[in-house]
């Protein structure tokens, strides 16, 4: 009799994760997969859907307090901004994306910027504490991953010095990326007077919302004249880590106009994990010093928008492309639309080369970006495999226009996180990324088609099992 109770229950269950995702979901192929994941696995594979899978931007997530208190404040933060931001941008392609990151964000190009790019975990460290020992009013930090170790540690000795100085510091970090974070170590914060925040606090009534929306970004912002950020984690797997090596990861240090939106993104946060409104005060929103050459425009995506705004960035980025495609990223898992436009490139004529690492910090997410590599190479693109694991998240054409940022190329990424990546339109700074990936590309292993596709059974049916399975990641 319980047998009969068990598969009622799971019909039942069944039923609705159907109706879900036959009326909400919004890629067949991803639909399918959740269905035969429900199926399949009664009771688990509904609560992995009811974690993962609920399509919340179509189940009216936008009419939500939380993601309408988000959208209103950075509406009103960039109110004045006119619609000619563009207007100095001399190449069409690069006026055609910047004019869509800004139709759909509300976030405008900003002129006059100085841009370093900081090219490993320690350069990036070294910088944003040289930039905290000289902070004077206030020092934000928000980062997906804080991690109890030595870069931690470093960071919270300055920040005590500071705090004596009567220097204000803001911490944002996300619940779920941070959950390592012991509690010992926020205490110690708080005692010294800083303002330690998670951005999705796993409480009750937020613990699903919390566990697939996660907050990606990381941002670091001082007194309003340097900003930071990138893929770089507070975390010891950039100076020492003993299963992948030290991590390899590009960061960015800006001084100019560009700050302050990038500040702004920081503030919606902290106004959203907070209730805050730190947008008043002027100590936070004037704009210092934009005497430099780079224009960047912040590129702020995640589920309180009605539009993939990260997605369509890559997008518009690969489909602009006129003679080259560079990619570099851990996490190569791409939607359909994605796939497609990477193919339609290398098919046309567009030379697109896709650096990875050979080695990963996921099995799973490993082996379903492996089952993409013959489709890929098939039409042309040129993949390599790095020895070293890159966290870096990099693309740019043309040698032209570049974006760093925390967005990877995966569904997780362009569907659920709150991410932020720096649209760069500075030929000088592109070269320059086109110059150490070159480095990278004459040290990896270039996947050759007729030797790829000999791989053994047992690794093809793992990949395309992780294939499927890839709505989990």
């Amino acid at each position: 009799m319980s047998y009969y109770i068990l598969l009622i229950l799971h019909f039942i269950l069944f039923s609705w994760a159907f109706y879900n995702i036959l009326y909400f979901g919004i890629k067949p192929s991803k639909s399918l997969s959740w269905i035969l994941i429900t199926l399949f696995f009664p009771f688990l594979g509904v609560i992995a859907y009811a974690i993962f899978g609920i399509n919340r931007r179509k189940l009216k997530f936008l009419e939500l307090k939380e993601a309408k208190r988000r959208k209103n404040y950075i509406k009103k933060s960039f109110e004045t901004i006119n619609n000619n931001h563009s207007e100095k941008l001399t190449s069409i392609k690069a006026k055609k994306i910047s004019d869509l990151i800004f139709r759909t964000t509300n976030i405008p190009l900003d002129e006059g910027n100085n841009i370093k790019l900081l090219k490993n975990g320690k350069e990036a460290f070294n910088a944003i504490i040289e930039a905290i020992k000289k902070a004077e009013n206030f020092i934000h930090l928000q980062y997906y991953i804080f991690e109890d170790g030595k870069v931690l540690n470093s960071i919270i000795d300055e920040i005590e010095k500071k705090r004596k100085e009567n220097v204000s510091v803001r911490i944002l970090y996300d619940g779920f990326g941070s959950s390592s974070l012991k509690k010992s170590t926020k205490e110690k914060l708080k005692k010294m007077g800083a303002e330690i925040y998670p951005e999705t606090p796993w409480e009750y009534g937020k613990f699903l919302f919390s566990l697939n929306h996660r907050n990606h970004r990381k941002v670091c912002v001082i007194d309003n004249k340097i900003g930071f950020t990138g893929g770089v984690n507070i975390s010891d797997q950039y100076i020492d880590d003993e299963f992948l090596g030290i991590w390899q990861d590009t960061h960015l240090q800006i001084e100019g106009c560009a700050v302050t939106s990038l500040h702004k993104s920081f503030l919606k946060d902290f106004y959203y994990a907070t209730e805050q409104d730190l947008s008043e005060d002027e100590r936070f929103t004037k704009s210092f010093s934009c005497e430099g050459k780079s224009r960047l425009q912040i590129v702020s995506g995640g589920p309180d928008y009605e539009q993939s705004i990260v997605m369509q960035q890559y997008l518009s980025l690969i489909n602009s492309a006129e003679k080259s495609i560079c990619v570099l990223n851990p996490y190569f898992i791409p939607t359909f639309s994605i796939l497609e436009a990477f193919k339609m490139a290398a098919l046309s004529g567009i030379n697109v080369t896709l650096l990875l690492p050979k080695v990963g910090d996921s099995k799973m997410a490993k082996y379903s970006m492996y089952s993409y590599f013959e489709d890929l190479i098939k039409a042309g693109v040129t993949i390599y495999l790095r020895d070293d694991f890159s966290h870096s998240k990099v693309i740019f054409i043309d040698d032209e226009i570049s974006s760093v940022g925390s967005t990877n190329f995966d569904c997780r990424s362009f569907e659920h996180n709150y991410e932020l990546n720096a649209l760069i339109f500075d030929e000088d700074i592109t070269l320059e990324l086109r110059k150490e990936f070159d480095e990278r590309v004459a040290k990896a292993s270039k996947i050759r088609f007729e030797e790829f596709r000999k791989r053994s059974f047992k690794q093809k049916t793992l990949e395309r099992l992780a294939r499927f399975l890839s709505p989990l990641l």
